[in-house]
């Protein structure tokens, strides 16, 4: 059984993510190109600085643009922007070397009714997939959804065993609705793939230390190595080295 160290990335908005990678054993999540703008703009100085961060660790996941970005929107030509971007970002995550891409859902529920978005999501994805490799692993991570079923609708619909969730606790916690975070974890336990690690206050998108907020992670974390086994996880927060400080204590690594 993979050891869960062995399945832990640090995301690269973390100070000093390549180097505590380097230090702890761990991947990196490459967040560089979060933003669109990077790929278009200076981007010799970013492809740099994600080259010197590759040096560090031989393990990588590509976090994909997200601004802006809806497969669903209800303009045809915002729909024709969002695949051109997230086309472009596969392409400079391959020539990387890497396979595996988080991608948000782009739902933004005070906008789309929600059976639209749904209807419509799962056309763009299944097209996205359409000219990819078998080894290509593509995570869809929640946002502002109130709850796992308009995603878990999604991936289930597209029924496709490269799409798969990244389960995002921090912003579960955040705007979940009539269900508890330990629920939604167990309901969509089966279809994760990754898990993105990071607390708040329950009201603030803090991407604080694990030990910093009010989500008792560690149940969550051991609901998840049981019924996830093979999910990877990304601190997602400025301050990773409290976080490694709190898996150590915790006994996870």
């Amino acid at each position: 059984m993979t050891n869960f160290i062995d399945k832990l990335y640090i995301s690269t908005v973390a100070e000093n993510a390549a180097e505590l990678a380097k230090k702890h054993g761990l991947g990196l999540e490459i967040a560089e190109f979060c933003t669109a703008y990077n790929m278009d703009n200076d981007f010799e100085t970013w492809d740099l600085l994600v080259r010197e961060h590759m040096k560090k660790t031989n393990r990588f996941t590509f976090h994909a643009p997200l601004n802006e970005l809806c497969p669903a929107a209800i303009d045809p030509m915002i729909v024709e922007v969002a695949m051109k971007r997230f086309n472009q970002a596969y392409e400079l995550m391959r020539g990387y070397g890497i396979n595996t891409m988080i991608v948000h859902s782009g739902n933004l529920p005070i906008l789309y009714n929600i059976n639209w978005f749904i209807e419509h999501s799962i056309p763009f994805w299944k097209e996205f997939l359409s000219d990819k490799p078998e080894d290509l692993r593509l995570c869809i991570e929640n946002l502002f959804e109130t709850g796992p079923s308009p995603i878990v609708d999604i991936v289930n619909a597209v029924n496709d065993e490269r799409f798969r969730l990244c389960l995002d606790l921090g912003h579960a916690e955040i705007f979940r609705e009539d269900i508890t975070l330990l629920q939604w974890t167990n309901d969509v336990a089966h279809l994760v793939s990754h898990v993105h690690l990071h607390n708040n206050d329950g009201i603030n998108d803090s991407h604080s230390a694990a030990n910093d907020g009010i989500i008792d992670l560690a149940p969550i974390i051991k609901t998840l190595t049981d019924k996830a086994p093979q999910a990877t996880y990304t601190i997602e927060s400025i301050d990773a080295e409290s976080t490694i400080k709190w898996l150590i204590d915790e006994n996870f690594i």
